[in-house]
Order: structure tokens, then sequence, then C-alpha cells
């Protein structure tokens, strides 16, 4: 009798434990937004596409979202005409397609987005990023774990007590009890786990050695692209000239800076946009223009650039520190993604327009990028870069095609990328 109640109370540990797995196996829809959509989207406002929070109520169907999702170039080929109408409203831009993504992930994503709130009246969103507070009960669901295993635990020595007593009662021969530490199996068991755990751990710290995701470091000047790319709306291609013509984006000379900063003197934007480093601490938006003045050599008083003795311009260099870094073997051309792909900065660089301090958004590892190739689509049509490919053209004149990807064109040979 005993043992059957026994065993009920182990299936009803292993099935408690089961759903506290399955808790944290539950999509969360914030890092899937984060990593697969926040380039191009965000929840509450127009960006490189519409704004997100709502589409489950805008569009026919949740059907008619998954397939967009997973290829969006399918559904407008089919003649679906919401799909139509907004493909002509963005620029005929094709949206990348995702179709490693689950209907469960797409609806987290949409769960997410619908639970971002709007900004409060004094400018400041919930966490300051404009983005909902995340409920993280990963806190919750470890003490429940660890308390079923202690649980599970008792009941298994109250099992073999048990066990020992009736067996003595009953005259029956007793096994001397082994300890566990120096059980065969748990030892046998045990050397797995921990082989298993040290490779993982090996395997994977030296799979990301030298990646630098999430790298965010101190400037010399506290300059926010939340301020000049998004509440100012300044073009990234303004500052980066380079991006678009050249292998490198080229960071901006102080000579561009002071384009507008020789008008502009002080930041008056604190009561709106107050301005905050990364640890929290509350910046001074005029004294850092003045730190630009200083690299620049440029007298706000006077309004001139200050003259060394022969005459040239008393100034010095900015030592910006680089914050997204390739190895040497590592071929990567910014014309090329801007210019030719037509890829918009987020898709790498992450939301620019709402960073104050910049960090590497994207692991910029190799399987990121080779992923990138195989879903992004090539923009074909008005680039005559890609005239020469001809049965592509043919093909998707013919309807046999709906869309070519970096793949299709040699986009995962090994050359392409490494010297």
């Amino acid at each position: 009798m005993f043992q059957k109640i026994t065993r009920s109370a182990f299936a009803f540990v292993i099935a408690l434990l089961l759903s506290s797995i399955s808790a944290y196996a539950a999509p969360d829809g914030k890092a899937i937004f984060q990593s697969n959509c926040a380039s191009c989207h965000n929840p509450l406002k127009d960006a490189t596409g519409p704004h997100l929070q709502g589409v489950d109520g805008r569009v026919p169907s949740k059907d008619w979202i998954y397939n967009w999702v997973h290829n969006s170039s399918a559904v407008i080929a089919s003649g679906d005409k919401y799909a139509n109408e907004l493909y002509n409203k963005w620029g005929k831009t094709n949206m990348t397609p995702f179709p490693g993504l689950s209907k469960e992930e797409i609806d987290a994503v949409v769960t997410y987005v619908n639970s971002v709130k709007a900004p409060t009246p004094g400018g400041e969103t919930p966490g300051a990023t404009g983005e909902a507070p995340a409920e993280n009960n990963g806190w919750l669901y470890t003490i429940i774990t660890l308390a079923l295993v202690v649980l599970m635990i008792i009941l298994w020595r109250a099992n073999a007590g048990l066990r020992r007593v009736a067996s003595e009662k009953e005259g029956l021969p007793v096994e001397k009890e082994i300890p566990v530490y120096r059980n065969k199996v748990f030892i046998a068991v045990a050397a797995i786990v921990v082989f298993i755990a040290a490779g993982y751990w090996i395997v994977n710290g030296a799979i990301n050695m030298g990646r630098q995701q999430n790298y965010q470091p101190q400037q010399p000047i506290f300059y926010s692209h939340k301020v000049h790319a998004g509440i100012n709306q300044i073009n990234c291609l303004y500052c980066h000239a380079g991006a678009e013509k050249s292998r490198q984006a080229m960071i901006p000379s102080p000579n561009i800076c002071m384009n507008c900063h020789k008008q502009i003197n002080e930041y008056t934007g604190e009561k709106e946009y107050p301005l905050y480093t990364a640890e929290g601490k509350k910046v001074d938006g005029t004294a850092e223009i003045h730190k630009l003045y200083e690299y620049a050599g440029w007298d706000p008083v006077k309004k001139e650039y200050k003259r060394k003795a022969n005459g040239d311009i008393d100034a010095k260099p900015i030592s910006w520190v680089k914050i997204h870094n390739l190895p040497d073997h590592v071929y990567f051309n910014h014309s090329q993604h801007v210019k030719v792909g037509q890829v918009q900065c987020q898709r790498c660089h992450g939301p620019i327009q709402d960073m104050d301090e910049v960090y590497q958004f994207a692991p910029l590892s190799m399987g990121w990028c080779i992923n990138c190739h195989r879903q992004t689509q090539v923009q074909f049509a008005n680039n005559n870069y890609y005239s020469i490919f001809e049965k592509y053209h043919q093909e998707l004149q013919a309807g046999k095609r709906t869309g070519v990807t970096v793949e299709d064109i040699g986009g995962l040979e090994c050359q392409r990328c490494h010297y």
C-alpha cells in the first residue's frame, strides 16, 4: 500500500517538475522581438516597417500573420489584397522571411508588442526604454523546482527506510545499504553529467571567444544616437557617409559635428529627454557639446576657431573607442550591404535610434551572418547590380520563384567573406 502511495507521490513530483520545465521553455516574446524584429519594427511607432502593436487586429487572420512572417513574398505573389496594399505602402520592400519561427513564438511576439505601454507625458517610458517591464518569475520556478527535488529525495529515503523495516519484521534478509557517494550507478551518472557540463562550458566558451555582443565602452564624449538619429531624425548617412560608398562606414570627423554645433552650443532637451549613462548617472548635455569644442578647437565665445602660431587650427582628434570588431580574416563591405543589398542600418546595429550609448547589438558571429544570407531576399527590382542574373529575372517574371536570397547568388561561398 505504501509503495503505491510512494509511486503516486513520485509521479506527482515528476509532473510538477515537467510543468516547471515547460514554463521555462515557453517562448520569450521580448527576446524573440529584439533578436528578429527590432531592427525594422517598433511596437508603438512606425520605423523601417509599420508599428506592431495591435497587428493581430489589423490583419485578416492569425494564420495570415504566420504565413506573412514565414514568407511574405509568397503571400504577395498569391494576390492577397491586404498583403499587396502593405507591400506598396512600404516602398515595395519585402519583409525578411523567418521560416524558423514557430506559431507559438510568433504568438509570443504579438503578446509582447501588445503589452508595451505608450510613453508617459514626461517623455519617459516604463523602464526608460519604451518597453513594458518584463515579468520575470524565474526565481519562483527555481524555488519550486528545488523544493520538489528535496521532497523527492525525502520520499525516496522514507520509502527505503520503510522497506527495510518491513523486511526485518517479516524476517526477510536485509541488504546492507550502500552510501550514495559509493554507489557505482550514482558515481557513473555523476561523472557523465560533470563531463557533459564541462564539455559544454569549454566548447561554448571557445566558440564565444572574441565576440563582444552587448559591448558598450565609455566614449570620450557622450554622444546620444537617440537625440540625433531618433528625436532629430538625422539620417545615418549624414555622419557616416562612407557606409554606402566604401568598405568602411567611417567615423565622422569633428568638422561634421561642427556643421551643426557652431550654432547649437547647448542642450535644451533636459526636461523632455534627460540624458543618462548606462549606469544611471545623469549627463550634462551642454558640457558634452563643449567637450566637442575642445577637440575641434572652437571658441564658442568668439565664434571662431583657435589658431596656433603657424596659423593651423588648434584641434585634436577624438579618440572614439571602436565597438564593432571583426576578425582580421573576415571581409565585410558596408557599401555592398547598404547600397547594393539595401540593408537597413538597424538590421545589424539594432534600434540605434533609441540608444543613448551605443552597444554591439548583434553577435556578429559566422552563424549569425550565414543565417541572414539564407533568409534575406536580394532587392532585384530596379537594381542594376544584379542585371547579370538573367535566369533569376526570367524565373521571377514567369512566377517560378518568389524571390532570390543572398545564398542563391553565392552568399555562402567561403571566399566571399574569408581571404
